[in-house]
């Protein structure tokens, strides 16, 4: 068992000292790209300049015999470019392929102060996390860098359900985990083949109004991914870590993908993946907070002073446990605000028209 006074030691001479505290800025989309596409490549500068978080995939999406033309696309593509504050993640092969190590080995060494996050796919428990943590250390160590790596863990066994709260806090790299919906459904051996969002038929029916079983009845879909979330989430408040959701599939359907981003936002996740351009701006929309519920939280914030005691707003008791909720809204709108000029005036106007 290592002891707690060296989990902040670097785990390779050489090696940069782990991180203390996980950087908290916007991440609202996690945007997907196959960095071997030549034509998906060519608008990522342009896309970069839309979105929080740009990721070069290597895994699910890229055939078998595509993997070390995407490998090095990502390279060319990270070395020929300035995102600016755009981060650039990128998400290498599960631990289980044959191509995981080639890709570690050869983006840490290569663009390894071009990165900011490697997302590792189907982590099972605490050990998966500490073999990356060790490897990553010593590639570190060998390209000199002086800034580490963070680390993003998918959810998407049972086991790694199962295990969740161990991955969380693994090691300091860990700079949050994401909902993969898909996968973890295979493991679970759930009967739906939808990539994320819910199902038809998993449903709660109202108690009949009289003896007439068969009655019109209605039905109210629930969400298949509630627990989940919300375990996930608990996970990462508890370790100082990000949740976030997943994907949705159905690209069409703009409307579920909204609702299922808002389920996550409200439940506590920062973020949600963005597969296609058109779900770029509903996860800016989403996770950003409403102008209304911004300028309310300033409001409670205001009147409530030193922040203790309680205070009545518009009929509504407000005291020490309403201001903790609206200092997160608050804190994250300016956050946004300072890098999003739009959102600024919108936020500040809304603001103005409540305070006065």
């Amino acid at each position: 068992m290592r002891s707690p006074k060296d989990f902040f030691a670097p785990l390779a001479l050489g090696a940069p000292a782990p991180v203390r505290e996980i950087p908290v800025t916007p991440s609202r989309m996690i945007h997907f790209f196959d960095p071997g596409n030549e034509k998906m490549a060519a608008k990522v500068p342009d896309i970069a300049k839309k979105v929080d978080v740009l990721l070069g995939n290597l895994e699910d999406a890229v055939r078998a015999d595509r993997k070390e033309a995407a490998r090095a696309g990502l390279v060319a593509i990270a070395k020929a470019n300035d995102f600016g504050k755009t981060q650039l993640w990128t998400r290498v092969n599960s631990l289980d392929s044959p191509w995981v190590l080639d890709d570690l080995i050869t983006l840490v060494t290569e663009i390894g102060d071009k990165l900011d996050v490697i997302m590792v796919p189907k982590v099972e428990g605490a050990q998966d996390i500490h073999y990356v943590d060790r490897l990553l250390a010593q590639l570190e160590a060998r390209a000199g860098l002086t800034k580490p790596l963070l680390v993003h863990a998918i959810l998407e066994t049972a086991s790694g359900v199962a295990n969740v709260e161990e991955i969380a806090g693994a090691s300091p790299r860990m700079q949050g985990i994401s909902l993969g919906p898909a996968d973890l459904a295979a493991s679970r051996r759930m009967k739906t083949t939808r990539v994320g969002g819910g199902h038809p038929g998993y449903l709660v029916r109202t108690d009949p109004a009289g003896e007439d079983l068969t009655e019109d009845r209605t039905t109210y879909q629930q969400d298949l991914w509630h627990y989940t979330v919300a375990r996930m989430v608990d996970a990462c408040a508890m370790h100082g870590i990000l949740p976030y959701y997943g994907p949705f599939g159905d690209i069409r359907d703009v409307v579920a993908c909204e609702d299922q981003f808002r389920n996550a936002f409200l439940l506590g996740c920062v973020g949600a993946w963005s597969l296609h351009p058109v779900q770029i701006d509903i996860a800016k929309k989403v996770f950003s907070p409403s102008p209304s519920d911004v300028a309310w939280a300033r409001r409670v914030i205001a009147e409530m002073g030193d922040g203790t005691g309680a205070v009545m707003i518009d009929g509504k008791m407000q005291d020490d446990a309403s201001v903790k909720q609206c200092r997160v809204v608050a804190e994250l709108a300016d956050a946004l605000a300072a890098d999003d000029p739009e959102l600024a005036a919108a936020y500040d106007a809304a603001t103005k028209e409540v305070l006065g």
